[in-house]
């Protein structure tokens, strides 16, 4: 696998998750590598005596005793005791992809040449990474204000071989030294010099790296939703007219144009939605005991493209923020050349992860919507007075011996409904800490962590909407399986029959939710759908 090469500017989301999942190698760029080279041998020779002028946690204290001054003398040590004081994370321990995708989006942010720490530290940053050592950082602790303060200094304190701190190694949780002598990277105490400590842990990094990751699940599941609600659209015989690309054409939002060309293309060639089709009446129909054109469906049906594209939107201005914090220096301070050919250390707030937790908690909302119009679509299909004559509960003969699937259902709204009390947005709070030095801080990773659980709540309705949904056209074979149904729908239709077994009788419902609960996790419908159609929007 080639490496993917850090230059401070170019890391893109998909580059996190190649790093953080699939273990790809890292590198500096020469520029890159130059630059850092340049800014501190500036520093080493200008700034490292005892009259240089006071500097923000090069030679005084931090936070709130940022007044004290730090001696050169002491400075070595001032910086193993910032480490030592703020690994304070609480909770359990990140993911190895959380802690590989933060490693790596810390290390970019020195590509800049605007931190002023020493190359030996980025290099040592990047052998850890590259032989997978991967520090031991409990998730709770940071509120997003002068970075991911405390998980980062967890990954400083493996990065200096502290002898009681953790890292994984080859899937083993094990004491820092350890780990380092069998990846064969020094276990000796690796001191830092003065900025060192500072530009490795004030920073927005176990953010940015966990919004990377979650957006691209995001972007992957929004398309398993399309497959899902087309596959609907089918169980119901649904009108077409309202997926018109003239529709879209001039409302001009361009996810909800992406939205409705997918489930056009899903369901091309339909003739299970066409108007002969839902003129057969079906048996259980108890509201219409007369053929009536349909004219329009539910807005569940009728709007997906609106909510699914509102949604895709938000997404891909949420990817626009990220990949600009990816490729952003946050620490504090940042040193730049002036135009008298010397360095200045200028003191900002470039840590405040706002930015970032905004991102999520938008993510989050859209997500949620996803998963709200889902379980409406999924209601309707067991709702006699909404899914035009399918049998209550979806239940096989004969009905009432057979409840059908109404609890499964009723399961889907109970997640739909966890989804909702997780849409409070967490820039909307805030907490002082450090004796109100940092007196408005984001809470980003809160935002990032949510947005997380709203993710993994997603494929258990999605999952029920796809078995819901092939349930209806299973029990409707008979009267209605000479019209075809659209070419991505039949493809999405035979991957969850082979793996989803349908009875006319009660069965456990587990053997059939799990396989579609994995179904839309692993989004192996969707695969085959753009294996037979091509790739979705």
């Amino acid at each position: 696998m080639t490496a993917i090469v850090f230059d401070g500017d170019s890391l893109t989301i998909d580059d996190v998750v190649r790093i953080a999942r699939e273990g790809a190698k890292v590198a500096i760029s020469d520029a890159a590598r130059a630059e850092i080279i340049r800014v501190r041998d500036y520093i080493d020779e200008n700034w490292l005596t005892e009259n240089a002028p006071p500097t923000y946690g090069f030679n005084t204290g931090v936070g709130k005793l940022k007044d004290y001054a730090i001696s050169q003398a002491d400075n070595d040590r001032f910086q193993k005791n910032i480490v030592l004081s703020h690994c304070s994370g609480i909770g359990e321990p990140a993911s190895i992809e959380i802690v590989r995708a933060m490693m790596a989006v810390r290390i970019n942010a020195f590509c800049l040449g605007a931190s002023g720490l020493r190359i030996e530290v980025v290099d040592r940053l990047v052998a850890l990474l590259n032989a997978g050592v991967h520090p031991v950082v409990p998730i709770q602790g940071s509120v997003g204000a002068s970075g991911d303060l405390a998980p980062l200094a967890h990954m400083v304190s493996v990065l200096i071989g502290y002898e009681e701190a953790e890292a994984y190694y080859e899937g083993v949780r094990m004491p820092a030294r350890e780990a380092l002598k069998k990846a064969g990277i020094s276990p000796i105490d690796f001191d830092l010099k003065a900025k060192d400590c500072l530009a490795l842990i004030n920073g927005n990094s176990l953010c940015a790296g966990m919004a990377a990751l979650n957006l691209f699940d995001a972007r992957r599941i929004m398309k398993v939703a399309d497959t899902a609600a087309a596959l609907s659209l089918e169980a119901i015989r649904g009108e077409q007219a309202a997926f018109d690309a003239r529709i879209h054409a001039v409302r001009k939002q361009p996810g909800q144009i992406a939205a409705a060309e997918n489930v056009r293309r899903i369901t091309a060639g339909s003739r299970r939605t066409s108007e002969a089709a839902r003129a057969v009446r079906l048996e259980d129909d108890i509201l219409h005991p007369v053929h009536t054109a349909r004219v329009q469906d539910q807005y569940s049906f009728r709007c997906m493209p609106q909510v699914h594209g509102s949604c895709r939107d938000q997404l891909d201005h949420c990817w626009t923020i990220v990949t600009r914090e990816l490729n952003a220096a946050t620490d504090n301070p940042l040193v730049f050349w002036n135009d008298r050919g010397g360095l200045e250390f200028m003191s900002g707030g470039n840590f405040h992860c706002e930015p970032l937790g905004f991102a999520m908690d938008i993510l989050a909302i859209a997500l949620i919507e996803i998963g709200n119009i889902s379980e409406r679509r999924l209601f309707a299909l067991c709702d006699t007075t909404l899914n035009y004559g399918l049998p209550p509960n979806l239940a096989g003969k004969p009905i009432g011996l057979n409840y059908g699937y109404g609890i499964i259902s009723t399961a889907a709204a109970a997640v739909t409904s966890e989804n909702k009390t997780l849409a409070y947005p967490s820039v909307a709070d805030t907490i002082p800490t450090k004796s109100s030095q940092e007196d408005h801080v984001s809470m980003a990773a809160w935002s990032c962590r949510k947005a997380r659980q709203v993710l993994d709540n997603m494929p258990k309705i999605i999952g029920v909407e796809y078995l819901l949904a092939a349930r209806a056209i299973f029990l409707t074979q008979e009267p209605l399986g000479r019209f075809a149904l659209g070419a991505g729908s039949a493809v999405a239709y035979e991957a969850l029959r082979k793996s989803v077994p349908f009875t006319q009788e009660d069965s456990y419902m587990q053997n059939q939710i799990r396989p579609a609960l994995e179904a839309a996790r692993s989004g192996s419908v969707l695969d085959a759908v753009e294996a037979a159609i091509g790739t979705l929007n």
